[in-house]
């Protein structure tokens, strides 16, 4: 339905979780170098193993590489430096949710040349930021629910339960 794109992601921990994430919703994760671990990390694949193979991954050399492999995409780029929220935001199959890196995000120069594209996940101003899992799991499930959950399982099994 969407495309995750980290860029720069330092923590395994946090790319695994979000890899999970993206088993469970159908989203292509997309993954800018440089990384701050390797792909073939032992934390990285621990937090997503038995999803591992439901995961479409696609590595870029850098933002430009990623920028020029899909010049159409209508992007998402959270950034807590953002005027408008993530719920403020329309999201249409197919979108990519751009995410920088846990300790800085992303980078100014490029939050400056897309402005419009820009949104936040409201916090309390004492607050950094949140996690980056956590983040993508709010934007991914945000857009889901705009889109009525495509894809997804409508029921869970408890109806076939008899009591």
């Amino acid at each position: 339905m969407f495309h995750v794109v980290l860029v720069r992601p330092e923590i395994p921990q946090n790319t695994g979780n979000i890899a999970r994430t993206c088993a469970a919703t159908g989203c292509t994760l997309h993954l800018v170098r440089p990384l701050g671990f390797e792909i073939s990390d032992r934390y990285l694949k621990r937090a997503g193993l038995d999803y591992w193979h439901l995961v479409h991954v696609e590595v870029h050399e850098s933002l430009e590489d990623f920028l020029a492999q899909y010049p159409a995409a209508r992007l998402h780029l959270f950034t807590t430096k953002a005027k408008r929220t993530y719920a403020e935001a329309q999201y249409r199959a197919g979108d990519f949710l751009v995410f920088g890196r846990e300790t800085r995000g992303l980078d100014e120069e490029f939050l400056v040349q897309h402005p419009g594209e820009c949104v936040r996940i409201p916090m309390r101003e004492e607050a950094r930021s949140l996690n980056l899992s956590n983040s993508v799991a709010i934007a991914v499930y945000e857009g889901l629910r705009q889109n009525g959950f495509g894809g997804l399982a409508q029921e869970g099994a408890l109806h076939r339960l008899t009591w």
